[in-house]
């Protein structure tokens, strides 16, 4: 059976976290991706500039989203993915920022989502292709940085999500990391294997792969059983804008921009039984205020559309 989801954010706030999921269940969804890459956000990360949220203990902390927890449980929402602050290394930034990401940021993150009893988080692989001067060193870094949340993950029985990002080279939206899907699955398998445990799997983001044209069917066939969760948006092609799904079109015919056949077609065929969960956000802050409950039922009735073509034989 599959859920849908949507992102905590700009729904469900700290002052009265219960009433953002009790908004949540009444639009229609039954699971959230929390969105604790909020609490440090990252236009700040690239200007190097951190605050002082992870600062807290794990007690505090865990102290501090208890009331979130209470929310979530008192609508029957489920927690089942979050994604933690990003980036977790920031290219030029002076070592101590880079290191409070990964020695404190990092850590202290996959607490918070065992606090939940989240079973995912997404992180982003470092973007750093241009700089080391190949793709290969690029996932390195990845890779270590994947090792050193390993323990972590093994014993609070999460699994680390990579994404396929995009990345700028002048002035123009080129892959980023973790666009091979051959190599992502090769990846995934060969760490898991090594800490015999699922400490890895793939979120696949639709705005992105539409950003750079990646086949998605293909893309998400190719993956299997790696597919942990996913991230539903739309966009023009052009800009990363995290919009509500069939927002856009590529023709007068009104084509859609993104490929949400091969979409369903690539979900169907592997048996996909997780959560359609979506990254629309920004929608609602561009929406007046008073239509946030509607805005929300719509999307989740976009969420129950696309299950229903999943299911469909």
């Amino acid at each position: 059976m599959l859920r849908i989801g949507v992102q905590t954010k700009n729904v469900v706030t700290d002052e009265n976290p219960e009433e953002g999921f009790d908004m949540l269940k009444r639009a229609g969804f039954s699971h959230a991706d929390f969105s604790l890459n909020d609490y440090l956000k990252n236009d700040s990360l690239y200007r190097s500039e951190l605050n002082s949220f992870f600062d807290k203990s794990v007690q505090e902390l865990e102290a501090f989203f208890a009331p979130h927890k209470q929310g979530a449980a008192a609508a029957r929402i489920t927690i089942n993915q979050m994604h933690m602050p990003y980036p977790n290394y920031v290219p030029g930034a002076e070592p101590e920022v880079n290191d409070y990401l990964r020695q404190v940021v990092a850590p202290k993150s996959m607490s918070v989502c065992a606090f939940f009893g989240c079973p995912y988080i997404v992180i982003h692989g470092f973007k750093l292709a241009y700089f080391l001067g190949s793709e290969e060193k690029e996932w390195q870094e990845t890779a270590d940085f994947i090792d050193f949340l390993a323990p972590y993950a093994k014993e609070m029985g999460i699994t680390v999500c990579v994404e396929n990002l995009y990345t700028g080279v002048g002035g123009h939206i080129v892959e980023g990391p973790c666009c091979n899907v051959a190599k992502a699955v090769e990846r995934i398998e060969r760490i898991n294997d090594k800490y015999h445990a699922e400490i890895l799997g793939f979120c696949f983001d639709t705005g992105h792969a539409n950003l750079v044209g990646l086949d998605m069917e293909r893309f998400i066939t190719t993956l299997g059983e790696h597919l942990k969760v996913l991230h539903i948006h739309d966009n023009d092609g052009i800009s990363d804008l995290h919009q509500i799904p069939y927002t856009f079109t590529k023709t007068r015919e009104n084509l859609p921009s993104t490929d949400w056949e091969g979409f369903v077609r690539g979900l169907r065929g592997i048996g996909f039984g997780g959560t359609l969960s979506f990254e629309t956000a920004p929608v609602l802050s561009s929406f007046p205020e008073v239509m946030k409950r509607d805005v929300l039922a719509f999307i989740a009735k976009i969420g129950e559309y696309l299950a229903g073509c999943i299911r469909c034989d």
